[in-house]
């Protein structure tokens, strides 16, 4: 434990790299600006490494600093959740999460009032967004994406990794016994997963072919609708999938998991403040939802 670096010092270089200036840092701190820069410099000294580049206007991120940054966050974080969970009061509070629709509806909402009864005291707003584009407002203390990880102005934290599997209704996976049936029903297509058919043909030793999906729909939601009122099958990720087919509503008709290039993130801005004790608290929990 001897190598690790003072609180103080990774406080104030946290809320420096944040907020982009040692005396925004000290206010935020309640500490001088020249402590602040007493306190970073402390802290590159003890690592070897210079963490933020000076200017006469604003001070960033060096390399090793983006690189360390999203682990001092994140102990800071711990540290609070956990001082406050063995010390202080229940942590209250409302926190505002937003995520892709069909995760939103399909693995969040159902997991969510056991969740809160756990936690009465936390009160919870989900917001869905149907594209990954979606502007990351200032009102949202936790956003979840899906995608490659590539979002500027952000620390992408990946949730675990993704398959793509085949669905369908209970009763047509009864009567499938080889992938390539799947392929003698409608198939579905998401919007967004334009690679999924064509990577399931390559798998199974298919051809591309020309001819376009049966029904083409928004969103994964629409698609497991469709899909369970026996209008074709469809390739869906593997954690809507699987919550699916423990409920009995749809089936996987054959074991075959094919590596998703998408997976959900955890998004932070980089100039975002340090979470509240609440959000925190959510974090943790979706963290293992996702995992």
């Amino acid at each position: 434990m001897r190598s690790l670096p003072n609180l103080l010092w990774l406080r104030s270089f946290e809320a420096a790299s944040r907020l982009g200036s040692f005396t925004a840092a000290g206010g935020e701190l309640g500490l001088t600006q020249a402590a602040v820069s007493t306190h970073i410099s402390a802290l590159e000294t003890q690592l070897g490494h210079q963490l933020l580049e000076r200017t006469t206007r604003k001070v960033g991120l060096t390399a090793a600093g983006s690189a360390y940054l999203p682990s001092v966050r994140k102990a800071l974080q711990d540290l609070a959740l956990s001082t406050e969970g063995l010390f202080g009061k229940r942590t209250a509070g409302t926190v505002t999460i937003r995520a892709p629709i069909s995760e939103a509806a399909l693995i969040i909402a159902p997991a969510l009032a056991a969740f809160q009864q756990e936690h009465p005291e936390l009160r919870i707003r989900l917001l869905s967004a149907i594209w990954a584009d979606t502007i990351l407002e200032s009102g949202i203390d936790i956003e979840i994406r899906l995608g490659t990880g590539s979002w500027p102005g952000t620390h992408a934290e990946p949730l675990g990794t993704e398959v793509i599997v085949p669905v369908c209704a209970p009763d047509l996976a009864a009567t499938i016994r080889h992938p390539r049936q799947l392929l003698d029903h409608p198939r579905i297509h998401v919007l967004g997963f334009d690679d999924h058919w064509p990577r399931f043909l390559e798998t199974i030793g298919q051809p591309p072919e020309t001819r376009q999906p049966g029904v083409t729909v928004d969103t994964s939601l629409a698609a497991v609708e469709l899909a369970a009122a026996r209008g074709g099958t469809t390739l869906l990720l593997g954690k809507i999938a699987s919550r699916l087919t423990e409920n009995g509503r749809l089936a996987i008709p054959y074991d075959l998991e094919i590596p998703s290039l998408q997976t959900h993130f955890l998004l932070t801005r980089d100039n975002a403040a340090a979470p509240k004790a609440a959000t925190g608290m959510v974090e943790a929990w979706l963290r293992e939802l996702f995992a």
